[in-house]
């Protein structure tokens, strides 16, 4: 259990406020994250490292001298938003350009991306370096999972922009670094997230998870419980099996802890996963063996391997400090000059609203009531999201949409309070929307909420066709970001039905043709159920998802028939 917290939604907010109060010599807090405390005297390639919290000490026990400049932070299990990405970007950023750094899930992928576009615009070079060593979660390199070969790949590119390599060279590297990294673990139980009463998934008795993710997900099956010595045979025979061609002998590891798993247990397993190693003719480089990458109380362990050439063994072996791991003397290593710098005053990227005209503000009306009866609903229903969500993936939908719909309604009503018209509210609660909640969910409902936004307009009443036209900029918003198509196991498996028939009754008149949509979606919804998911956090876990409905779906579906109730009492 996670058992201590004030408030189970401030639960993130917290751990970074008492972090940066324990380590202010080392970072300072910024919006969506932290920083180092000092900057490089002379410019360097930043990396900012990020993702969903709970996975202490990833992302921000990876800041310091020799490691990151700055870490992006989510809320638990939940990818962090553009904005959130983009502010710890800029402060990070000392003249050579930005790297973020993160594993390879849908939402990251989203937000990280949409901040390195917005840097771009402004003249800030941006690139994207995805870990994707899970060998578990797929055949294909650049469709596995990021999970304890973060830390590697970190380390490793961190060093690479210390010692003053190019944009474009340390990218290189970080290509190589994880081409030549792979992870393989092990779950032993749950984890459960404060203020809730179960774990996100239980290990039957006497059996264990193989393939276990970071984000509370279980194992991708379960196989009987192994004594140590036959757990590291498994480990090391499957990650040896993933050689690349032509490497040397010689790798770095890691076994990594996820939580609840002893540091005794940890170093247990470690005697008889080395002489393994040496038995395949390999020499191990400063192995590690700890909690580099968690999943708040889960009880799991994984063993990554990285084959490495003498570039990466140096870089690996480099110097560094941060509040989590120290290796080697940063003077001894000749770090940078560093200059100091003080907090500084965040800049306010809130939208300015442009007031529409009167009957623009009544239609803002209508879609504040819209958005209230959507919060409501789903408020009643996270729960049963979460638990949706939980049996392939890691059990935050509901709190993500809670969240997000919670946000969106509050900057609504302040936009209301500055006359905005429907264009102009539907823009502030989407960009909200998107901002405090992050992950998938967060940007594509945000892009859409935009969307729908800009085809109403902030001047004159809305017409019943624009209202579908307003749907159809919605799904495309979602699918030019989202990339998934119908069949795929999304929300758009119900989103699609509703437009459709929204579109073909429209003459029956928006609010019965709306409430009938809205049937036809929660049918929709609940025949994902018989689908197999072929994107996002649930791919990996196919086989445990059919049989039960898309969170995002189902998510969807309550959202437009509290809508169409609204409508009904307008």
């Amino acid at each position: 259990m996670t058992r201590i917290y004030e408030d189970p939604a401030e639960f993130t907010a917290d751990a970074v406020t008492g972090f940066v109060q324990l380590y202010p010599e080392l970072v300072r807090p910024v919006t969506g994250g932290v920083v180092r405390r000092r900057r490089p005297a002379e410019p360097k390639v930043a990396i900012v490292c990020g993702g969903g919290s709970g996975h202490y000490p990833a992302f921000m026990g990876y800041v310091g001298p020799g490691f990151a400049d700055g870490a992006v932070i989510g809320n638990i299990f939940t990818s962090p938003s553009t904005a959130q990405a983009y502010s710890v970007a800029r402060a990070a950023n000392s003249g050579k350009g930005v790297i973020f750094a993160y594993g390879n899930y849908a939402g990251d992928v989203m937000n990280f991306g949409l901040a390195g576009d917005r840097l771009e615009a402004e003249g800030v070079p941006a690139r994207q370096m995805i870990v994707t060593d899970d060998v578990a979660s797929a055949p294909e390199l650049e469709k596995r999972r990021g999970i304890a070969g973060d830390f590697m790949i970190f380390k490793i590119i961190s060093a690479a922009s210390e010692k003053g390599l190019d944009l474009d060279e340390v990218m290189a590297v970080g290509t190589k670094a994880n081409q030549r990294t792979f992870t393989l673990g092990l779950g032993f139980s749950g984890c459960t997230f404060p203020g809730a009463e179960e774990p996100l998934f239980t290990v039957p008795k006497g059996m264990m998870g193989l393939g276990l993710g970071v984000h509370g997900e279980p194992g991708l099956e379960d196989v009987p419980s192994l004594r140590a010595s036959e757990l590291a045979d498994l480990l090391v025979t499957k990650l040896l099996a993933e050689r690349p061609e032509g490497a040397e002998d010689r790798v770095a590891a890691i076994v990594n802890g996820l939580g609840a798993t002893k540091y005794e247990e940890l170093y247990g397993l470690w005697g008889y996963i080395a002489p393994l190693l040496r038995e395949a003719g390999l020499r191990i480089v400063a192995p590690e063996v700890g909690e580099l990458i968690t999943s708040l109380d889960m009880g799991g362990v994984s063993l990554t391997l990285t084959w490495l050439d003498d570039e990466l063994e140096e870089l690996w072996t480099a110097p560094c400090r941060s509040s989590a791991f120290t290796r080697g003397s940063l003077d001894a290593g000749g770090g940078a000059d560093v200059v100091s710098v003080d907090d500084e005053d965040e800049a306010d990227y809130g939208i300015t609203i442009t007031p529409g005209d009167a009957d623009s503000q009544a239609v803002a009306q209508v879609v504040l009531a819209g958005l209230v009866a959507a919060q409501s609903a789903i408020h009643d229903a996270e729960a049963h999201l979460g638990e949706l969500d939980a049996v392939a993936g890691d059990g935050d939908h509901g709190r993500g949409m809670v969240r997000g719909l919670d946000h969106a309604v509050t900057a609504a009503n302040q936009a209301v309070e500055q006359h905005a018209g429907a264009a102009g509210l539907l823009a502030a609660a989407g960009d909200a929307w998107a901002e405090y909640a992050g992950g998938t969910s967060g940007v594509l409902w945000g892009a859409g909420l935009r969307a729908f936004g800009a085809v109403l307009g902030d001047q004159g009443d809305v017409s019943d066709e624009q209202v579908v036209r307003a749907c159809h900029a919605w799904l495309d918003a979602l699918t030019e970001l989202g990339k998934a198509s119908v069949g795929d196991k999304t929300l758009l498996d119900s989103a699609v039905y509703f437009v459709e028939a929204l579109e073909k009754d429209l003459s029956l008149g928006l609010v019965p043709s709306w409430q009938a949509a809205a049937v036809v979606a929660e049918e929709a919804a609940q025949r994902t159920a018989e689908l197999s998911p072929k994107v996002g956090r649930a791919r990996p876990l196919a086989a445990r998802s059919i049989g039960t409905p898309d969170p995002g779906a189902v998510s969807f579906a309550l959202c437009v028939q509290a809508v169409g109730a609204t409508l009904a009492n307008q």
